[in-house]
């Protein structure tokens, strides 16, 4: 088939393009802005460039394809303060668009929640709305209802993960003690996948993993599965609003959005109808024990696919030339750099970094750092790098380690100097569709404890003229007819 995906660049939507595009089908994605997902998806898979509420997009976007993903909601109170209305909206004009198109079939991932409870939250109350506007045109539609999605980068996972891995001592308000039924990610896409393959499965599809837990014994199943001795302290205050401030403290996660998830919650969240299990009997979901050690074996390994703040960041945001930020853990600096050269001409020049031909700027900082390193025991600048033009996975570039590598789009190298914490440098190249380009820096720091904040909050004077310069100094030598690169140290 040729299926239209929406939310392409959300962190379900991200996993689902490469399984469908692994089953035979042709792919079309919808996106705000073309640069936020070329170079991470194949170069068959067609972008259309534009916002759902458009209809003119959405024409475009569903013009002959035979059927339609529906991944696009809104989490966040702080959308306009109306993301009930953004949300219908967007799903009234998707449906009157697909049935001018006459696009086969609709599949759509809502939430879970029984519809008579009064308690269920205004977010899942608008799930189900949603589902509603699709199911009232004359596409038929496949609606997915699932609870709590577990996986690496997951924000339901994330919130778990960084409340039990910084808290000995937690404070579990009464909505930790309701009962839910998280599902692994791998079943979600599996579920997708399945939905759209049989024509059959229509209406409400209820799923969830194997296993009917409260919000508080899986994050004692989590601190378990770590090895952390945590003492959970049940108490009756804490509203969900004032939890998601408590989260927003403790976790990368905003209380915007970490407040939606929490009023979620509040009324039991699981599955009341086994259809799924009939109409999709391979399927059989994990339990959540063996979720969270495939989550965290994704971690360590550092095969991470998408994450839950990919589609959160706006277009402002992503036009400031410098910003600081916190996501999933992680503190980033962001530098963008317009480059009158060809991305083939700058990832060039990136592919030369370290070793021999050294840093770009700030060279003598560099060396300070990699001196500091050797002197606490690290591996300092010493090490260079193993062929001064060539790169390739795995290769070691003075201090840090190559761990991706998309010429010419994409370059991630990942610190091992002694750090309280972890550390990234990621360079991103797309074309600005003029013969330039647009160089993306990102300096991305993820603190182990109140030592690891200090330490980036200590050297925040030093990053940003070093990181803005260097993005520069990348440029300049891109846009030069002969780069020259200055030999370093041997």
């Amino acid at each position: 088939m040729r299926v239209l995906v929406t939310g392409a660049t959300g962190y379900v939507g991200a996993r689902l393009v490469p399984r469908l595009r692994a089953r035979g089908h042709r792919l079309r994605v919808l996106v705000r802005e073309r640069a936020r997902i070329e170079g991470r998806v194949p170069s068959d898979v067609e972008i259309v460039e534009g916002d759902a509420v458009d209809p003119v997009a959405l024409t475009r976007a569903l013009t002959g394809v035979d059927a339609a993903v529906y991944l696009l909601h809104s989490m966040r109170r702080d959308v306009g303060g109306r993301f009930a209305e953004r949300d219908r909206l967007l799903a009234e004009r998707f449906r009157d668009a697909a049935a001018a198109a006459g696009i086969g079939r609709i599949v759509y991932l809502g939430g879970l929640g029984c519809e008579t409870d009064p308690r269920l939250s205004a977010h899942l109350r608008s799930r189900h709305e949603v589902g509603r506007r699709l199911a009232e045109g004359p596409v038929p539609v496949t609606e997915l209802r699932a609870a709590v999605i577990v996986g690496s980068g997951s924000v339901s996972f994330e919130m778990i993960r960084y409340l039990v891995e910084r808290l000995p001592v937690m404070i579990t308000p009464r909505w930790t003690r309701t009962r839910c039924q998280p599902i692994a990610i791998r079943d979600v896409l599996a579920y997708l996948v399945a939905a759209l393959e049989h024509p059959e499965a229509l209406g409400v599809v209820e799923i969830g993993g194997a296993d009917v837990l409260t919000y508080g014994e899986m994050m004692r199943i989590y601190a378990e599965e770590r090895g952390l001795p945590r003492l959970i302290l049940p108490v009756p205050v804490l509203s969900p609003r004032l939890s998601s401030y408590w989260v927003h403290l403790v976790t990368p996660i905003p209380a915007a959005l970490a407040r939606p998830l929490i009023e979620g919650l509040t009324s039991e969240v699981l599955v009341r109808d086994d259809r799924a299990r009939r109409l999709f009997p391979t399927i059989r979901p994990l339990g959540y024990r063996e979720a969270v050690r495939r989550a965290l074996q994704r971690l360590a390994e550092g095969t991470v696919e998408s994450v839950w703040f990919a589609p959160l960041a706006s277009s402002v945001g992503d036009r400031r030339p410098v910003v600081y930020e916190q996501r999933e853990g992680n503190l980033l600096e962001h530098v963008r750099v317009p480059v009158a050269a060809p991305p083939e001409a700058v990832f060039a020049t990136l592919q030369r970094l370290g070793g021999r031909h050294g840093w770009p700027y700030g060279r003598w900082l560099w060396g300070l750092r990699g001196a500091l390193d050797r002197l606490v025991g690290g591996v300092g600048l010493r090490r260079g790098r193993r062929h001064p033009d060539d790169l390739a996975v795995g290769d070691p570039l003075d201090f840090w380690r190559v761990e991706a590598y998309e010429p010419p789009q994409r370059l991630r190298l990942r610190a091992e100097m002694r750090l309280p914490g972890e550390a990234w440098l990621e360079f991103a190249v797309a074309s600005d569709g003029r013969g330039g380009s647009v160089l993306h820096q990102t300096a991305a720091f993820a603190p182990r404890g109140l030592g690891g904040l200090l330490y980036w909050y200590a050297l925040l004077p030093v990053h940003r003229p070093l990181f803005r310069g260097m993005a520069r100094a990348l440029a300049r030598r891109a846009e030069a007819p002969t780069p020259a690169v200055r030999p370093g140290r041997p």
